[in-house]
């Protein structure tokens, strides 16, 4: 499997106005080459009264395909500082689309590179940067007696409950990032006397939120 990357959760737009001129920023994943000029055609679709659509993609886990324009504005002022954005987040697979109406007043050269890189970085946190980390999903047998103990602990591990099921015990359905479940396994194994079973079920690369702050 791929090692861990970053890149967007969803697809997400955020906008501000900078001396009458308003500017949008359209952030989305995008897995293929394809998929990003397919999601720029779509913006460019919806504002084709507008005085410019800047772009910039990354394409590849390694940013293997890194493409830009400044569609119309001064050479430099706004796709490579879009594209400058999206490679200090490390962000890769996404596509961000900066749309400006002119408001009339010139911003000039260091007005433009300002605005474009903030309407690259509202659009991408707009869109949500997650880390694709390869993760484990674990199902949790435990007894009934010592489920609110479990449940508890689970709230300050680093694990995301997917699913929970009550039958003749509970059933718990477990995300883990593989570098976490020594950890998570060995708690759970000290808080319940090894009384506590899992099954090891797929594995995956899932979406953790960009700061690790995990626990439910």
């Amino acid at each position: 499997m791929p090692g861990d990357y970053k890149t967007l959760k969803q697809s997400a737009q955020d906008e501000f106005i900078v001396n009458r001129s308003r500017f949008i920023g359209y952030a989305s994943p995008c897995q293929t080459e394809e998929e990003a000029l397919a999601f720029l055609k779509s913006i460019r679709e919806k504002h084709k009264d507008a005085t410019h659509n800047c772009y910039a993609y990354v394409i590849g886990e390694n940013a293997g395909i890194m493409r830009y324009s400044d569609d119309g504005e001064p050479g430099g002022t706004a796709g490579l500082p879009m594209m400058e954005v999206i490679k200090a987040r490390g962000v890769v697979n996404c596509c961000v689309v900066v749309t400006r109406y002119f408001g009339g007043v010139l911003l000039g050269a260091g007005g433009l590179v300002r605005a474009y890189s903030h309407g690259c970085v509202i659009a991408l946190n707009a869109a949500q940067v997650v880390k694709m980390q390869l993760s484990q999903k674990l199902l949790l047998d435990v007894a009934y007696p010592l489920w609110d103990k479990v449940n508890y602990a689970l709230k300050s591990l680093p694990v995301m409950i997917e699913d929970t099921s009550f039958g003749a015990s509970v059933e718990a359905t477990l995300l883990v990032r593989v570098k976490d479940i020594e950890e998570v396994t060995q708690k759970l194994t000290a808080l319940t006397n090894a009384q506590a079973e899992w099954l090891e079920l797929e594995e995956l690369h899932y979406p953790w939120p960009e700061e690790d702050t995990v626990g439910n």
